[in-house]
């Protein structure tokens, strides 16, 4: 994939990776509320650890959790992208869409323009059949963007997720499904 694609939206840059972002990148996954429906914050060497992962996951899929710029806002706010899971599910394998933006940038419906800006790239440039995402029942304000994009609930697709410890709150997860128009 060309270092130099990008994804455009009416008001954001879906973009490659820089350096200067692992700072804010570090500070949104260290904020206890950001992170709040996970297990736990990252410490800078888990969120650098992170950042890696990333860049080599669009090296090797074409797609990715993209760098999310705000033009005359911030130059970055967060992720918005496609990603391969890399845990053992009954539903896999499979891409799922994801988000994770700072705190001062919630409520503007960034995740949901990023959101449909990665279906529409993943069902035509990268051409996938099926897109899901999954998060903990208490996450709300995610459920509602996967329902905004178009994503509907597969309650028979329900899991626990190997990465949760078990008996922890957030360890059960719903599944949304999307396939391609």
């Amino acid at each position: 994939m060309a270092a130099d694609l990008v994804l455009k939206t009416a008001r954001l840059i879906l973009r490659r990776w820089r350096a200067e972002d692992r700072e804010p990148f570090a500070r949104l996954n260290g904020d206890a509320v950001v992170m709040r429906h996970f297990v736990g914050t990252l410490t800078r060497e888990e969120s650098d650890a992170m950042a890696d992962r990333i860049a080599r996951h669009f090296d090797e899929h074409g797609f990715g959790l993209w760098a999310v710029e705000a033009p005359g806002v911030a130059p970055f706010i967060g992720f918005v992208g496609l990603s391969v899971p890399s845990f053992e599910a009954h539903f896999m394998p499979a891409v799922e869409v994801g988000w994770r933006l700072d705190q001062p940038y919630w409520g503007y419906g960034y995740a949901t323009e990023a959101a449909r800006a990665n279906l529409a790239d993943g069902f035509g440039r990268a051409g996938l059949r099926e897109i899901v995402s999954f998060t903990a029942p208490v996450n709300v304000p995610s459920i509602r963007v996967m329902e905004r994009i178009g994503m509907t609930r597969d309650p028979v697709g329900d899991f626990d997720h190997p990465r949760v410890p078990e008996g922890h709150p957030l360890r059960r997860h719903v599944l949304y499904r999307i396939s391609a128009p």
